[in-house]
């Protein structure tokens, strides 16, 4: 099971000297991947880096540790352009992004950005399959349902990765249309679920993967864990247990536990050392 963390961005706010001595301290410790929140708009929301930047500024700094916005409101941003700017990402990180993909829950979001919440499911999905097209070199051709696409659009530079990798994230118990977007499209999902629900949400999106002539096995599996707050003293229990299940990556959070900004990277180094094995 690989191990990742994520930013605490929220408690960093404008500190990137905080920013990038967190993330290199987790390239150092060999954590394998490096998660940051998404958020456009959303009111009364608090301070958030836009992760597209914010990953750009994180790559010239760090070598190994995986890239991973997680998630991306994805229907609320231009097809195009975002595929631009994933690959821009992952050329310059040399090939080091994963995508988390989701469809948000704000609607004045979406207002804010001139696209319409209420389509927002049907749009990812395509969205997800022009963005696989554009990634691997080939043109799109003519406009789709949701976007207005000129004829024979393509990118250049190519991404590293063809095509950049997506993981679906929703809510803790995905609805089924967002089971058979995972189960269809994406290279592996965010299991927000509890353990208890865990094996019927993947069996379901196991079986939309068979049903789109997909093998189940070769989706990722991602759940997070936080080692400081309220649950602290089970972590290292939390952690055994979704490695049990089967799970192919995990999340560590420090975020989010009262910690000062200066705690951080001694919260993670101690719960590295801690690991069970």
């Amino acid at each position: 099971m690989k191990i990742g963390i994520s930013l605490p961005v929220r408690e960093m706010r404008d500190d990137l000297i905080a920013i990038r001595d967190f993330a290199q301290a987790a390239d150092d410790l060999g954590l394998t991947h490096l998660r940051v929140p998404d958020q456009v708009f959303r009111r009364n929301s608090g301070h958030l880096h836009e992760p597209m930047m914010l990953l750009s500024y994180i790559a010239a700094v760090t070598s190994k540790i995986e890239l991973v916005p997680s998630v991306i409101v994805l229907p609320a941003r231009q097809t195009v352009l975002f595929a631009k700017q994933a690959a821009e990402l992952d050329r310059l990180s040399g090939g080091r992004v994963r995508l988390g993909i989701g469809v948000g829950g704000s609607v004045e979001e979406y207002e804010s950005m001139g696209t319409d919440f209420r389509q927002r499911g049907r749009r990812c999905s395509e969205q997800m399959a022009l963005l696989k097209k554009l990634w691997c070199g080939e043109s799109i051709e003519a406009s789709t349902t949701y976007d207005a696409i000129a004829p024979e659009v393509f990118l250049d530079p190519l991404p590293v990765q063809q095509p950049i990798p997506m993981w679906v994230g929703g809510a803790g118990v995905p609805s089924e249309a967002v089971r058979k977007r995972i189960g269809a499209l994406a290279d592996g999902w965010f299991v927000l679920c509890d353990p208890s629900q865990f094996h019927e949400v993947r069996d379901s999106i196991n079986a939309h993967a068979v049903e789109a002539g997909r093998a189940p096995e070769e989706l990722g599996m991602e759940a997070g864990v936080a080692v400081v707050g309220p649950r602290e003293n089970e972590w290292q229990e939390r952690v055994s247990g979704w490695q049990n299940l089967g799970l192919t990556h995990l999340c560590l959070r420090t975020l989010g536990g009262g910690i000062g900004v200066a705690d951080h990277i001694p919260t993670m180094r101690d719960a590295m050392s801690r690991m069970p094995d």
